[in-house]
């Protein structure tokens, strides 16, 4: 079980920029991976597993002060905060000469057709390589081989994992060891939408003030109320009674 009180969970922007090179493993968590994790054992252990786990979520941050957790963030870091440190950081490299690979490994053929023609314009100096992976609940080992094998081919420099939670960040865990990359791993599913153009993010203001959950509720009510309205309600009854362990 995941409990939030004794997890190591990145405290600033700063931080994330002293990450060190080679092959490190870098997951997010809101208050929904948080409740999803309490009765997904997989889950949590991929979460628990990873290099470092950023806060993904106002709600986080706010609860990691309010029980005393052992990480106390002092910022909201989103997935998309993220990719874009970790693409600026290789573009970088590419304007001293190298030619770092990039690899967004999930989502649709549709939608990383318009992450490469974005990525072309935006990171000129960056090779975007993409994979789909069969659309399906579970993977055959054969559909796992042809994966792994596809990553370890394109030797990226960066890889992105999109699968959408907590399938990503389960697989990413469970087949860590046969990946032969050297390189930062994120496992951020939404953001492909994100920048593929294929989704919208909240405004600035929503941001700003720790509301994009309720952008997100308005824009899809129908698939979004279970996530916020019970799924908010639940977290902070979750926290509750880590308050209460606690004390």
């Amino acid at each position: 079980m995941l409990r939030l009180k004794d997890i190591d969970i990145v405290c600033s922007r700063e931080q994330l920029k002293r990450i060190p090179d080679g092959k490190v493993l870098i997951n997010t968590i809101n208050a929904h991976s948080y409740n999803v994790a309490q009765k997904d054992e997989r889950f949590a252990n991929a979460l628990k597993g990873g290099d470092y786990l950023i806060p993904d979520g106002a709600s986080i941050v706010k609860a990691c002060r309010w029980i005393q957790a052992k990480s106390r963030p002092t910022e909201r870091i989103a997935g998309w905060d993220l990719f874009d440190m970790e693409m600026d950081r290789i573009a970088k490299e590419g304007e001293r000469g190298k030619n770092p690979v990039c690899m967004f490994m999930g989502s649709s053929e549709k939608v990383l057709s318009r992450i490469k023609e974005k990525a072309k314009s935006l990171y000129p100096n960056i090779q975007v390589v993409t994979y789909s992976p069969p659309y399906k609940a579970e993977f055959s080992d054969e559909d796992n081989r042809a994966i792994i094998e596809a990553i370890n081919n394109a030797a990226p420099d960066l890889l992105w994992i999109g699968m959408t939670a907590p399938k990503q960040e389960k697989w990413t865990y469970e087949h860590w060891d046969a990946l032969d990359i050297h390189c930062h791993v994120g496992t951020i599913g939404a953001v492909f939408d994100f920048f593929a153009g294929t989704a919208r993010r909240a405004p600035l203001w929503w941001q700003r003030h720790s509301l994009e959950w309720l952008y997100r509720l308005c824009q899809e009510p129908r698939r979004m109320w279970r996530r916020y309205i019970i799924g908010n309600t639940l977290f902070l009854w979750n926290m509750t009674k880590e308050l209460q362990v606690r004390n």
